[in-house]
C-alpha cells in the first residue's frame, strides 16, 4: 500500500531517525574515544550535545509523525524546520568547540538553543490550534 503522507513529512522522519542513530553514536564516540583525550568540561559539553540531539531528534520524530496526521496546520511545519535548525547550531556546536577547543563557537550554542524553545513552542501552538477545531 502507497504512503499517503507527504515527501515533507517522509524527510523529517528520516532525519530524525538518521539525528538519532548519530547522537547514539556520537555519545558512545564521546564515552570511549574522547574521554582519555577531552579535559572534563570540553567532554561534558560533549555529551550535553549528544543528549540535547537525541532529545530532540525524539521530538522531531514524534512532531513529523503527529504532522503527518494534520497536513493543514503550519506549525507543525515551523517546529519540525526548528528542531533541525536547534540541533544543528546546539549540538554541532558543542560538538565543534569540544573537538577543536575554539570557545569562540560556544557564541552559536544559544541560537540553537532559542531555536529548539522556538521548536516547542510552535508544538505547543499547533496543539492549541488542534483544540479549537
Amino acid at each position: 500500500m502507497p504512503s499517503t503522507m507527504s515527501p515533507s513529512h517522509q524527510r523529517y522522519l528520516i532525519s530524525a531517525a538518521i539525528l538519532a542513530g548519530l547522537a547514539v553514536a556520537f555519545g558512545a564516540f564521546a564515552a570511549h574515544g574522547l574521554k582519555p583525550v577531552l579535559a572534563p568540561s570540553m567532554l561534558a559539553a560533549f555529551n550535553t550535545g549528544a543528549e540535547y540531539q537525541m532529545t530532540h531528534s525524539l521530538g522531531l520524530l514524534i512532531t513529523a509523525w503527529i504532522a503527518s496526521q494534520h497536513p493543514n496546520n503550519p506549525w507543525f511545519t515551523r517546529a519540525m524546520g526548528l528542531f533541525v535548525i536547534g540541533i544543528v547550531l546546539f549540538s554541532g556546536s558543542l560538538y565543534i568547540m569540544s573537538l577543536s577547543g575554539i570557545s569562540q563557537l560556544g557564541m552559536i550554542t544559544p541560537i540553537g538553543g532559542l531555536s529548539l524553545l522556538g521548536a516547542w513552542a510552535c508544538l505547543a501552538f499547533a496543539f492549541y490550534k488542534i483544540s479549537k477545531n
